[in-house]
């Protein structure tokens, strides 16, 4: 079934490129800056609009959603093995601690990137929920330094030799370090204090 103004297939049409390329759905805020709208509630009805033709599908887990474009089945797409490095806060800062664990991994998750340049992390903390990564949550990581402003990245705050999971903005001579948590501050560090460990590309939400 299509959709049934221009102005919703414009929004399916830049859901699906999103998710293709980062591997998750954008918030309705990000969805609201794209098309220059104001009010979520506008994207809102939208969204409720494709979901009732079937074009998108809520997933309601812990009080929580997501949605997820209805694709071609994708079943045969293999699994890979992704090392998980440890927990990185989407909070109050947290190291990352090596580990020899790995998970299961669908390929498509991974979009374009090279599965030898994706790690994982535990999220700790609720900093980011606004985005829909929660805690206990599983970010995936691809293995990256140069980050564009805007982007979810693994920040290490070379100070405190901590890492935390956050937006990244250039402001002057700082960085500026954003939460999706609106009871939440941002975290403005000097440029030489940041070090970029890598992009978040995608998640995993543990059944159990």
């Amino acid at each position: 079934m299509l959709p049934r103004t221009q102005r919703q297939k414009e929004i399916l049409d830049y859901i699906t490129r999103f998710q293709e390329r980062h591997g998750y759905i954008p918030s309705y805020a990000q969805i609201a800056r794209q098309f220059g709208v104001k009010s979520r509630a506008t994207i809102a009805k939208h969204i409720a609009a494709l979901e009732r033709r079937g074009l998108l599908v809520r997933e309601l887990e812990d009080g929580s959603f997501a949605l997820n474009v209805k694709v071609e089945d994708k079943s045969s797409d293999s699994l890979l093995e992704v090392a998980v490095l440890g927990r990185v806060a989407a909070g109050a800062p947290l190291e990352v601690v090596d580990s020899d664990e790995r998970i299961p991994v669908p390929r498509f998750l991974l979009g374009r990137v090279k599965p030898d340049r994706v790690y994982a992390l535990r999220v700790k903390g609720d900093s980011m929920i606004d985005e829909h990564i929660c805690d206990g949550d599983i970010a995936l990581i691809e293995n990256r330094t140069d980050a564009r402003d805007g982007e979810i990245v693994v920040a290490l705050l070379i100070e405190e030799n901590q890492s935390t999971l956050k937006r990244i903005y250039r402001r002057g001579m700082n960085i500026e370090l954003q939460p999706a948590n609106s009871q939440l501050q941002p975290l403005t560090v000097p440029a030489h204090q940041v070090r970029v460990q890598g992009i978040f590309r995608g998640l995993l939400r543990p059944s159990n």
